[in-house]
């Protein structure tokens, strides 16, 4: 088994844990991640030996954003056998960002740039460059919240991305303006 908390930002401490047989005990586990990064492939990301408990430990200092999906496997041959059943985590590294929000009362009922209509519940994001409909996963002050890019902008206050009301919201930043939050988009699988 293997648990880890389910988000981090780049550069912070991502620790593993988990337990295998205590006959395991000495024996190296690799953590795995598989991600746009990786080409969708597994790639080691960092290694523990396995206490004579079976319990392991391991601490990952994030160098990539993205969304994730980690396992652990035991480098023994017999292990290896069993690898394809090795359970799998899921983790979204984030990269702080700026971002604003705009409440839109004025121009409700509009049609942004990617053809959405605003209206008090619309949920999305802008952005100057990632094309519409590309998913892109915040994290404020323990919230997280993924939504499609709607608009083109934000063009003002530095920030990288415009909320939309409802969205500013969710994430509890609707009376803050301007905030730093995590922000990373999500690719899909090819």
């Amino acid at each position: 088994s293997i648990s880890d908390k389910a988000s981090a930002f780049v550069t912070s401490a991502l620790r593993f844990s988990g337990s295998v047989t205590s006959r395991d005990a000495g024996d190296t586990v690799e953590i795995e991640r598989s991600g746009h990064e990786t080409n969708w492939q597994w790639s080691n990301t960092v290694s523990a030996v396995v206490a004579s408990n079976g319990s392991f430990s391991a601490t990952w200092t994030t160098n990539h954003i993205g969304q994730f999906a980690l396992r652990a496997e035991i480098t023994s041959a017999a292990a290896a056998r069993a690898a394809s059943a090795s359970p799998t985590v899921t983790v979204i590294v984030y990269r702080p960002s700026i971002a604003s929000w705009y409440n839109g009362k004025s121009e409700w009922g509009a049609h942004t740039a990617c053809g959405v209509k605003l209206t008090r519940t619309t949920l999305g994001v802008a952005n100057r460059t990632l094309p519409c409909g590309t998913p892109v996963a915040f994290y404020y002050e323990g919230r997280t919240l993924t939504v499609p890019v709607i608009d083109r902008g934000p063009y003002a206050n530095h920030a990288d991305w415009d909320l939309t009301q409802y969205a500013a919201k969710l994430l509890g930043m609707e009376a803050a303006g301007v905030v730093t939050l995590g922000a990373v988009s999500l690719p899909s699988k090819p």
